[in-house]
Protein backbone atom coordinates (compact mmCIF):
# COMPACT_ATOMS: atom_id res chain seq x y z
CA UNK A 1 0.00 0.00 0.00
CA UNK A 2 2.58 2.23 1.05
CA UNK A 3 4.75 1.65 -2.36
CA UNK A 4 1.89 2.23 -4.17
CA UNK A 5 1.28 6.05 -2.86
CA UNK A 6 5.32 6.50 -2.87
CA UNK A 7 4.97 5.44 -6.39
CA UNK A 8 1.50 7.44 -7.56
CA UNK A 9 3.60 10.63 -5.75
CA UNK A 10 6.44 9.64 -8.71
CA UNK A 11 8.93 9.74 -5.49
CA UNK A 12 12.56 8.55 -6.58
CA UNK A 13 13.66 4.88 -6.10
CA UNK A 14 16.38 6.61 -3.16
CA UNK A 15 13.70 8.69 -1.53
CA UNK A 16 11.47 5.28 -1.43
CA UNK A 17 13.83 3.90 0.31
CA UNK A 18 14.77 6.26 2.54
CA UNK A 19 11.02 6.52 3.65
CA UNK A 20 10.86 2.72 4.05
CA UNK A 21 13.75 2.40 5.98
CA UNK A 22 12.52 5.15 8.11
CA UNK A 23 8.74 3.77 8.80
CA UNK A 24 10.58 0.64 8.97
CA UNK A 25 12.58 1.55 11.76
CA UNK A 26 10.10 3.40 13.56
CA UNK A 27 7.38 0.32 13.51
CA UNK A 28 10.66 -2.15 15.21
CA UNK A 29 10.57 0.65 17.54
CA UNK A 30 7.44 0.68 18.44
CA UNK A 31 8.19 -3.34 18.82
CA UNK A 32 10.19 -3.03 21.59
CA UNK A 33 8.63 -0.58 23.19
CA UNK A 34 4.70 -1.42 23.19
CA UNK A 35 5.72 -4.81 24.91
CA UNK A 36 7.90 -2.81 28.12
CA UNK A 37 5.27 -0.71 28.12
CA UNK A 38 2.92 -3.32 28.64
CA UNK A 39 5.15 -5.62 30.85
CA UNK A 40 5.37 -1.81 33.18
CA UNK A 41 1.56 -1.70 33.31
CA UNK A 42 0.43 -5.35 33.75
CA UNK A 43 3.43 -7.93 34.00
CA UNK A 44 4.71 -10.70 32.31
CA UNK A 45 1.44 -11.85 31.92
CA UNK A 46 0.23 -9.32 29.98
CA UNK A 47 2.61 -9.80 27.26
CA UNK A 48 1.26 -13.29 26.56
CA UNK A 49 -2.25 -11.81 26.99
CA UNK A 50 -2.19 -8.66 24.91
CA UNK A 51 1.01 -9.88 22.46
CA UNK A 52 2.19 -6.03 22.02
CA UNK A 53 5.03 -6.52 19.88
CA UNK A 54 2.59 -7.89 17.32
CA UNK A 55 0.67 -5.22 16.51
CA UNK A 56 3.66 -3.07 15.04
CA UNK A 57 4.69 -6.39 12.92
CA UNK A 58 1.17 -6.32 11.53
CA UNK A 59 0.84 -2.65 10.63
CA UNK A 60 3.73 -2.96 9.06
CA UNK A 61 3.24 -6.46 6.81
CA UNK A 62 -0.16 -4.34 5.78
CA UNK A 63 1.36 -1.19 4.82
CA UNK A 64 4.82 -1.95 3.82
CA UNK A 65 4.19 -5.12 1.98
CA UNK A 66 5.74 -8.75 2.13
CA UNK A 67 9.66 -7.71 1.73
CA UNK A 68 9.68 -4.57 3.95
CA UNK A 69 7.52 -6.45 6.28
CA UNK A 70 9.47 -9.44 6.50
CA UNK A 71 12.40 -7.42 7.88
CA UNK A 72 10.12 -5.22 10.51
CA UNK A 73 9.11 -9.21 11.46
CA UNK A 74 12.30 -10.48 12.08
CA UNK A 75 14.21 -7.50 13.69
CA UNK A 76 11.52 -6.62 16.19
CA UNK A 77 12.04 -9.81 18.03
CA UNK A 78 15.85 -9.38 17.61
CA UNK A 79 16.18 -6.17 18.29
CA UNK A 80 14.02 -6.20 21.58
CA UNK A 81 16.23 -9.16 22.74
CA UNK A 82 19.45 -7.12 22.04
CA UNK A 83 18.05 -3.54 23.73
CA UNK A 84 16.63 -5.56 26.50
CA UNK A 85 19.31 -7.99 26.97
CA UNK A 86 21.66 -4.90 27.49
CA UNK A 87 19.60 -3.45 30.27
CA UNK A 88 19.91 -7.01 32.00
CA UNK A 89 16.20 -8.54 31.25
CA UNK A 90 15.84 -9.75 27.79
CA UNK A 91 12.81 -9.97 26.01
CA UNK A 92 11.95 -12.80 24.43
CA UNK A 93 14.08 -15.04 26.30
CA UNK A 94 17.19 -16.31 24.27
CA UNK A 95 15.35 -20.10 24.22
CA UNK A 96 12.06 -17.75 22.73
CA UNK A 97 13.86 -15.67 20.30
CA UNK A 98 14.34 -18.27 17.26
CA UNK A 99 10.62 -19.12 17.49
CA UNK A 100 9.34 -15.76 17.53
CA UNK A 101 11.24 -14.54 14.89
CA UNK A 102 10.11 -16.72 12.63
CA UNK A 103 6.25 -16.78 13.90
CA UNK A 104 6.85 -12.33 13.66
CA UNK A 105 8.44 -12.78 10.00
CA UNK A 106 5.34 -15.17 9.11
CA UNK A 107 2.42 -12.80 10.50
CA UNK A 108 4.57 -10.20 8.30
CA UNK A 109 4.97 -11.80 5.16
CA UNK A 110 1.35 -13.25 4.83
CA UNK A 111 -0.32 -10.00 6.05
CA UNK A 112 2.13 -8.09 3.57
CA UNK A 113 0.80 -10.40 0.46
CA UNK A 114 -2.14 -8.30 0.73
CA UNK A 115 -0.98 -4.88 0.30
CA UNK A 116 -2.08 -4.50 -3.01
CA UNK A 117 -5.10 -5.67 -2.59
CA UNK A 118 -5.46 -3.34 0.98
CA UNK A 119 -4.54 -0.48 -1.89
CA UNK A 120 -7.61 -1.11 -3.65
CA UNK A 121 -9.69 -1.53 -0.74
CA UNK A 122 -9.02 -1.21 2.98
CA UNK A 123 -11.09 -4.16 3.97
CA UNK A 124 -8.60 -6.34 2.95
CA UNK A 125 -7.09 -5.41 5.86
CA UNK A 126 -9.37 -7.40 7.97
CA UNK A 127 -8.78 -11.19 6.11
CA UNK A 128 -5.30 -9.92 5.64
CA UNK A 129 -4.84 -9.64 9.72
CA UNK A 130 -6.71 -12.68 10.58
CA UNK A 131 -4.53 -15.16 8.29
CA UNK A 132 -1.42 -13.85 9.23
CA UNK A 133 -2.48 -14.32 12.62
CA UNK A 134 -3.76 -18.10 12.01
CA UNK A 135 -0.48 -19.31 9.81
CA UNK A 136 1.59 -17.38 12.16
CA UNK A 137 0.70 -19.12 15.66
CA UNK A 138 0.45 -22.38 13.87
CA UNK A 139 3.57 -21.72 12.42
CA UNK A 140 4.98 -20.96 15.92
CA UNK A 141 2.98 -23.96 17.44
CA UNK A 142 4.38 -26.32 14.36
CA UNK A 143 7.80 -25.63 15.25
CA UNK A 144 7.74 -26.01 18.97
CA UNK A 145 6.28 -29.44 18.15
CA UNK A 146 8.51 -30.07 15.82
CA UNK A 147 11.72 -29.12 18.15
CA UNK A 148 10.30 -30.13 21.74
CA UNK A 149 12.35 -32.87 22.29
CA UNK A 150 15.34 -30.17 21.79
CA UNK A 151 13.55 -27.46 23.40
CA UNK A 152 12.31 -26.46 27.09
CA UNK A 153 8.95 -25.74 25.37
CA UNK A 154 6.22 -28.19 24.63
CA UNK A 155 3.15 -28.19 22.23
CA UNK A 156 1.04 -27.90 25.46
CA UNK A 157 2.82 -25.22 26.65
CA UNK A 158 2.72 -23.17 23.69
CA UNK A 159 -1.02 -24.34 22.97
CA UNK A 160 -1.59 -22.50 26.30
CA UNK A 161 -0.09 -19.70 25.69
CA UNK A 162 -1.57 -19.54 22.45
CA UNK A 163 -5.13 -19.71 23.82
CA UNK A 164 -4.07 -17.23 26.51
CA UNK A 165 -3.28 -14.59 23.69
CA UNK A 166 -6.07 -15.12 22.07
CA UNK A 167 -7.86 -11.74 23.58
CA UNK A 168 -4.60 -9.90 22.11
CA UNK A 169 -5.43 -11.54 18.37
CA UNK A 170 -8.72 -10.47 18.53
CA UNK A 171 -8.59 -6.99 19.94
CA UNK A 172 -5.78 -6.24 17.06
CA UNK A 173 -8.00 -8.47 14.31
CA UNK A 174 -9.82 -5.07 14.88
CA UNK A 175 -7.40 -2.92 15.70
CA UNK A 176 -4.81 -2.99 12.61
CA UNK A 177 -7.32 -2.99 9.80
CA UNK A 178 -8.49 -0.05 11.55
CA UNK A 179 -5.28 1.81 11.56
CA UNK A 180 -4.65 0.55 8.23
CA UNK A 181 -8.14 1.86 6.73
CA UNK A 182 -7.32 5.28 8.64
CA UNK A 183 -3.30 5.57 7.02
CA UNK A 184 -4.94 4.39 3.29
CA UNK A 185 -7.50 7.34 3.38
CA UNK A 186 -4.76 9.93 4.79
CA UNK A 187 -2.61 8.60 2.13
CA UNK A 188 -5.17 8.61 -0.57
CA UNK A 189 -6.38 12.20 0.38
CA UNK A 190 -3.16 13.55 -0.05
CA UNK A 191 -2.74 11.69 -3.28
CA UNK A 192 -5.95 13.40 -4.28
CA UNK A 193 -5.07 16.79 -3.27
CA UNK A 194 -1.91 16.77 -5.11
Amino acid sequence: MFEQALTQRKVSFGTKITIKTLVSAGLIAAAVLLPQLVHLALGAPGGVKWLPMYLPVLIGGCLLGAKWGLAVGVLSPLASYLITSAMGNPMPLAARLPFMMAELAVFALVSGLFTKKIAQNGLWAFPAVILAQITGRAAFLGLIALTQSKTQFTAAMIWKQIQTGFIGLAVQAVLVPVIIIALRAILLKERHDD
